[in-house]
């Protein structure tokens, strides 16, 4: 749309000539205030004026961003982003209901290429890769390898998908991360598109889509059913956000990384409280920061619980671009469209924000976090004290620091290379249980090699994750720190199982360039893949020695790794304390091989002359690493990797996709399946129906998480997923995850509500369970859901406050609407969830001010009807529930309809955002 209600489009030269763009320069001397407004605040007021409709986006919506407040408001407000970011676990189901679409085009005659994203979509295949094999040099292919065979069919359909949609784009296995991609290259910053100039934004299908504001480009992560919203041309809507500044003064002190600001920012921020806010970074001591560090800090927002942390568009945006190999006329226009727009960083002072946060820089010390949350900062000075007291505190057990341990048995050097066969256990392995110290330890032998395991030992060092290996300044690092390390005769130790992860292939060509890689490699951490690996939990098995100790023997064992999330069982199930931290102190910590050693007094280890060597001799300073990366990084290395980046290798190549636009749907798969929701849909919109004598499926409390209702892990056999795979001939072994099998609604649907920690009041049972109300009988979720959909009869959700908090996960709401389930009734939504379920075509009702299910004495069993849905739906109105108890007794009562706005409305209406999409296809003349 191009209407101009504020008459404020002007024109812009480029180098294809004058272009739009929309002016908030305009709107400043119109008298708007604009120069208060964030800069965050700005790109979408900016995206609202140009893509202003009067029916999605109205005038109300950018009188809204006009009037933005500190204390912002309870407004919805729209936002179209320019493109979507997806991985390939959310991105296979998001390609499914695409494809799906098509289908059902096909049966009701119709042209099935006139549906395609609408705007760009880049898909990179990166949460797949699992470190089965470290520490050689054919770590990498053999992963790959693996990888491929895992996920082959899911691949295949994804390259079916590159080749046969229009705006789509699919990067292969093993080319990088996502967000380091997106950083990297596929950021423009300002984009020019259909005569039009424009701000870069983005919204992703993962929850650290916000890395990319280091580079100035706003974007945040969202679930599957908003982004194929967004990439079907429909505006996410979302309240109205704070917005925080974090103001920085000073610089990182000698010896710091970008990791220790982090790690320090991510504490701050969440003592401060900024869930649900935009978080915008200024202050003179942003001019120290390379967008790299900028990135670094972005990435975390989903730690600090914020939507964005924005950083405006200055000098050090350019550098980077130019860095990075964008074209010179692209840089160009972000200068010129962002000076000429109000979009350049200048004038903070005179933005008015919800609450600023201060950070001195220099007060930065050494950091780490963990055991289990981003936000536990511990100070490195302090790790082995905090140790201590932890493993007392939360494992009962008593921690003596002993200074007078065997250390040469403690800090052994060299033996017990890493098995060249995960799964095989070599014969020779003794493993003895004693407490030591205070600490339960296990003398470990192996191939005539012997070692001490114990509490606090690392058996994970993982050099992982966008988060960091997107800045050179830490990858850099640690490889001097390794190479240091090797000039000094020190070793990994024998029980830590390394890995290197690089976001993108750049980084392996400049530690190569640097003459680092070979000594990353010298202490075990070869490249095993270019994906999250640990940062995910695909940190594969541990050693069979290694994993028989620990879970024989009940230890307490540590990993260590550079990424952005350490919650309990993510790393790896047998890793009870995860600690986030700096590829660089990750290096230092593997060669220490435990997490109880006070760096700054203790060794890492002794030389072979039983000389100690402790960090500080190990520690480059930040003249060698800006040395090194003034000497290695280039330009050419970013334009040869990202030139073939949509090429893949070999495997990739060889993959025989099928080149229908329509997908030939397989009944034999088990991966991927015809979505079921749009099958059959009428070309007219039915009139919505009251419900009428409706069962409650499950009665649950308070908090219930988009974790407790989607489908996430692994499942047993004994599981109705499990039992549809075992009837469909696979082992348990080939089982994979519910996330591998996001693309087959017959397994997902099994897994709704199927957590075992739910809490279902209808049963007395924890996990997937209710009672079939007539029967009276006990049965899983998925079982009763069945039961009542062969007898027609509509199914209802009772729950209480903050219904569906946690990840968008859009199977939370998919699933449910295929279990039966018409409408939720609770005391209040978590806003995304919500909106998947409108999304979905399923009715959030809210009870009335003071009002509960208990209030109310509903126990779950009563028979439900609601009216006023069929007489004509309006934004929040109220609709009439009557409860009928066993008896006969009636309970009545009143409800809010959350449908929050017209167009909610219509997407209800149609059965869903995707429904209301088709049909306005299927309708086109």
């Amino acid at each position: 749309m191009s209407l101009d209600p504020y008459q404020i489009k002007k024109k812009i030269e480029t180098a294809s000539g004058p272009q739009n763009f929309w002016s908030l320069q305009a709107l400043q001397e119109q008298g708007h205030k604009i120069k208060q407004l964030p800069f965050s605040i700005r790109i979408l007021l900016e995206n609202a004026l140009r893509n202003y409709d009067n029916f999605a986006i109205t005038k109300e919506h950018i009188e809204t961003l006009l009037g933005w407040k500190p204390e912002a408001s309870d407004k919805d407000i729209p936002y179209k982003p320019a493109r979507v970011l997806m991985q390939d676990f959310t991105g296979v189901p998001a390609v499914v209901d695409i494809a799906s679409l098509r289908a059902e085009a096909v049966r009701k005659g119709k042209d099935p290429q006139k549906i395609n994203p609408l705007i760009p979509v880049d898909l990179v295949v990166d949460h797949s890769v699992q470190v089965d094999y470290f520490g050689t040099n054919y770590s990498y292919k053999r992963n790959v390898d693996v990888e491929y065979e895992r996920n082959g069919e899911r691949y295949e359909f994804l390259k079916w998908a590159q080749k046969s949609f229009d705006n789509f784009s699919v990067v292969p296995p093993g080319m990088g991360i996502c967000h380091q991609v997106n950083l990297e290259y596929l950021a423009k910053g300002v984009i020019e598109r259909d005569g039009n100039v424009f701000p870069d934004t983005l919204v992703g299908t993962d929850s650290h889509t916000p890395m990319v504001n280091g580079i100035g480009v706003v974007g945040w992560g969202v679930g599957g059913i908003e982004a194929e919203a967004a990439i079907l041309g429909q505006p996410i809507y979302f309240i109205m956000p704070q917005v925080v500044g974090l103001k920085l003064t000073g610089k990182l002190p000698l010896g710091t990384t970008a990791t220790d600001m982090v790690l320090t920012i991510t504490e701050l921020l969440r003592n401060h409280g900024v869930v649900g806010k935009f978080v915008e970074v200024f202050g003179p001591g942003l001019d120290t920061l390379t967008v790299p560090d900028r990135a670094t800090i972005s990435n975390m927002s989903p730690e600090f619980g914020c939507t964005v942390t924005y950083f405006p568009i200055d000098d050090r945006t350019l550098d980077y671009m130019d860095q990075t190999n964008r074209p010179k006329d692209q840089i160009k226009m972000v200068k010129e469209y962002a000076k000429a727009n109000m979009l350049w960083r200048k004038d903070e002072d005179a933005i008015t924000y919800s609450s600023v946060v201060e950070l001195d820089l220099g007060t930065v010390e050494p950091t780490v976090s963990g055991p289990k949350r981003p936000q536990d900062k511990i100070l490195v000075r302090n790790f082995k004290e905090k140790f201590g007291a932890l493993l007392q505190e939360v494992h009962g057990r008593e921690y003596i620091a002993m200074e007078d341990r065997d250390k040469l048995r403690w800090y052994s050097e060299g033996g017990g290379q890493p098995l060249a066969e995960p799964g095989k256990m070599p014969e020779d392995v003794e493993i003895a249980s004693k407490t030591k110290n205070g600490l339960k330890t296990v003398e470990v032998k192996i191939n005539n090699e012997e070692f001490a395991l114990s509490d606090g030992s690392i058996v994970i060092a993982a050099i992982t994750s966008c988060t960091n290996t997107s800045n050179p300044s830490v990858m850099i690092g640690a490889g001097l720190v390794a190479q240091k390390a090797r000039e000094r005769g020190i070793d990994v130790k024998p029980w830590v199982k390394t890995s290197l992860a690089p976001g993108s292939k750049v980084v392996t060509d400049y530690l190569e360039s640097a003459g680092l890689l070979e000594d990353l490699e010298a202490l075990h951490f070869h490249v095993v893949g270019y994906g999250c690996t640990s940062c995910i939990g695909n940190s594969g098995p541990l050693p069979r020695h290694i994993a028989e100790a620990v879970e024989k023997n009940d230890l307490v064992v540590a990993s260590v790794l550079s990424g952005n999330r350490n919650f309990e069982a993510r790393v790896h199930p047998q890793v009870k304390m995860n600690y986030l931290m700096s590829p660089m102190l990750v290096v230092a910590y593997a060669l220490a091989g435990r997490v109880d050693v006070d760096l700054n007094n203790e060794p890492l280890g002794f030389d072979p002359n039983l000389e100690p060597v402790y960090l500080k001799d190990i520690w480059p300073s930040n003249d060698e690493i800006f040395e090194v990366m003034g000497r290695v990084l280039s330009p050419g290395d970013f334009e040869k990797n990202y030139g073939e980046i949509f090429e893949g290798n070999e495997q990739w190549k060889n993959l025989q996709a099928p080149s229908d636009r329509v997908y030939q749907w397989s009944d034999e798969s088990t991966y991927i399946k015809e979505a079921p929701f749009f099958q059959g849909i009428s070309e007219e919109v039915p009139e919505p129906q009251d419900i009428q004598n409706g069962r409650v499926l499950l009665k649950l409390g308070d908090s219930i998480t988009t974790d407790h209702i989607s489908p996430a892990g692994a499942f047993a056999e004994s599981s109705p997923a499990g039992q549809y795979l075992v009837g469909r001939g696979v082992v348990r072994k080939d089982f994979n995850s519910y996330g591998s099998r996001r693309g087959n609604d017959e397994v997902m649907v099994r897994g709704t509500f199927a957590n075992v920690r739910i809490k279902n009041q209808l049963t007395g049972k924890e996990g997937g369970y209710t009672t079939h109300i007539p029967s009276g009988e006990e049965m899983s979720v998925y079982d009763a859901s069945q039961k009542y959909q062969q007898d027609k009869t509509p199914l209802i959700v009772l729950a209480g406050k903050e219904y569906g908090s946690g990840s968008s996960r859009d199977w939370a709401a998919k699933g449910t609407t295929l279990l039966g389930i018409k409408a939720v009734i609770a005391e209040s939504y978590e806003r995304i969830h919500r909106s998947n379920l409108v999304g979905m075509g399923v009715l959030p009702l809210q009870y009335a001010e003071g009002q509960t299910s208990q209030s109310l004495g509903l126990d779950g069993k009563e028979s439900i009807s609601i009216t006023g849905i069929s007489d004509g739906l309006s934004p929040l109105k109220r609709l009439k529930v009557t409860a009928i108890k066993d008896q006969g007794a009636e309970v009545n009562f009143e409800v809010i309809c959350r449908l929050d706005s017209e167009v909610e409305v219509a997407y209800f209406k149609n059965g869903g955002i995707l429904h209301y999409v088709l049909r306005q296809f299927l309708n086109q003349d």
